[in-house]
């Protein structure tokens, strides 16, 4: 009998009562321990968190361009060599040459890949948002921006026919 009272879809609570059965002696104790699985496992994740770097401190600094693509075309590496990124606080600046293009930043890094809106205040780019997503991993930077504005990259690579731009940058040496 104890069996088929177990696959019945109905909490055992509302059976109990109308069969008169005794109380489970373990149901608290089931109950604390799902409690302390919980826990444990919120400790788990927030200690997780915790460990992962935090990308916006790490993302400042400045970073020299030494491979990009734009619209599946290698970008030369005459161009490269005049261009510098900087990241700091939330703002960015970016010289190609002598022309320079600020504004401001955000990430998200708790999507993947881990996201990036640039807002661009002065410029070329004034008055555009520009979707990207970004990888970091130690001293390099990959971004792929979709420089048509219209949505965030969903993978580090670029296609004849968009405004797809990937670039990976080093961080300079000081």
């Amino acid at each position: 009998m104890p069996e088929l009272i177990e696959m019945t879809p109905f909490p055992l609570s509302m059976l109990r009562k109308r069969t008169k059965l005794k109380p489970d002696p373990f149901s608290r104790l089931r109950s604390w321990t799902s409690l302390a699985l919980y826990l444990a496992i919120a400790v788990s994740l927030t200690t997780l968190a915790a460990d992962q770097p935090d990308d916006a401190k790490a993302l400042q600094g400045t970073w020299l361009p030494v491979k990009a693509e734009f619209a599946g075309q290698p970008v030369s590496d005459a161009v490269l060599k005049v261009i510098s990124l900087k990241l700091d606080g939330g703002k960015y600046e970016v010289f190609v040459g002598e022309e320079p293009d600020r504004g401001t930043y955000t990430i998200d890094s708790t999507i993947r890949p881990k996201g990036m809106t640039i807002s661009g205040t002065e410029g070329p780019n004034k008055g555009k948002t520009i979707p990207a997503i970004y990888e970091l991993t130690g001293a390099t930077l990959r971004i792929c921006y979709e420089l048509a504005g219209t949505k965030r990259p969903t993978e580090f690579e670029t296609r004849a026919g968009t405004k797809l731009y990937l670039v990976t940058y080093n961080r300079k040496k000081q």
